[in-house]
């Protein structure tokens, strides 16, 4: 059996990808790459292998990936930084003779500097670049937009307001939820028959569903009539400033709801149900479980 190695062990994401192989493989085939051991320590319980590195370290990556097979590499979440930081695992994975590395990048239609998300996109699009030039076999998961951020973005007060303020227009998204990305990228880890290797995966769920349809799901699972209004980008901006809210989250909220206005993030694939053998998470379903009374 492959030796995999999940890194960012200890995120959401992650976590899920472990716990999923955890159901098909012996814990002793599963090493976890962190940057603070005692955050490990349920994995630890699990029987998982820990071992410590962090994207900014080369030799601690190069370390961490001696002996193992396949790597599942959860982007870095410092958009500025994870352009070198990405660059320097993949080098690592290299230099320590794996195999297979599986990378979490992200569904677009615009990889321009007019994209709204042009900021997010640029580490993404360079990890890919370099993966196809690498040695490795490579799989590339494009994820689409996680369903799990809807409730942030109608607001955590969306029963209080009544509605859900966002400047995404009439834009489609094909959401998935984050557990059924995790699983599929364990399915791909655990196939041994190479047919992922040097592909690129576009996994969403199986429709694209709009903010107005996402009011109506709330307004129907929790019997307040929620609708949806979409500002402009400015109009939002000014509404979540004067609010105390962050730049940093108004900055990013505006950017991926310019992205959905602009049809970016509407596409709709197969690969995900395919690689699940069944359907995805509906928006719906999901919705059920934040917002339904029990």
């Amino acid at each position: 059996m492959s030796k995999i190695l999940v890194t960012g062990a200890t995120g959401q994401l992650g976590t899920a990808v472990i716990n999923h192989l955890l159901k098909h493989t012996a814990a002793s085939n599963i090493w976890a790459l962190v940057r603070n051991e005692a955050k490990a320590a349920d994995l630890k319980e699990k029987g998982v292998n820990i071992v410590l590195g962090n994207y900014d370290d080369f030799n601690s990556l190069v370390a961490a990936f001696e002996g193992i097979d396949k790597v599942y590499m959860v982007s870095g979440d410092d958009i500025v930084a994870r352009v070198k930081q990405q660059e320097s695992l993949v080098k690592a994975a290299e230099a320590a003779g794996v195999k297979v590395l599986l990378y979490t990048s992200f569904q677009r239609k615009n990889e321009t500097d007019s994209s709204p998300i042009a900021a997010v996109a640029k580490g993404h699009l360079n990890t890919e670049k370099l993966l196809k030039e690498s040695g490795l076999l490579y799989t590339i998961l494009q994820h689409n937009l996680y369903a799990d951020i809807i409730p942030m973005f109608a607001g955590k007060q969306v029963l209080e307001t009544k509605t859900i303020f966002l400047p995404a227009g009439d834009g489609k998204t094909s959401f998935a939820v984050r557990t059924d990305f995790a699983e599929a990228g364990a399915n791909v880890l655990l196939d041994e028959t190479g047919k992922y290797e040097r592909k690129v995966l576009a996994l969403s769920g199986s429709e694209a569903i709009s903010f107005t349809e996402i009011a109506q799901i709330i307004s129907s699972v929790t019997g307040t009539e929620i609708s949806y209004h979409a500002p402009t980008v400015a109009e939002f901006t000014a509404a979540l400033t004067a609010a105390g809210v962050p730049a940093e989250v108004i900055g990013i909220v505006s950017a991926f709801s310019a992205a959905i206005a602009e049809g970016e993030v509407d596409a709709v694939s197969t690969d995900l149900a395919e690689i699940l053998g069944r359907k995805p998470v509906t928006v719906a379903e999901y919705l059920k479980t934040v917002y339904g009374k029990g």
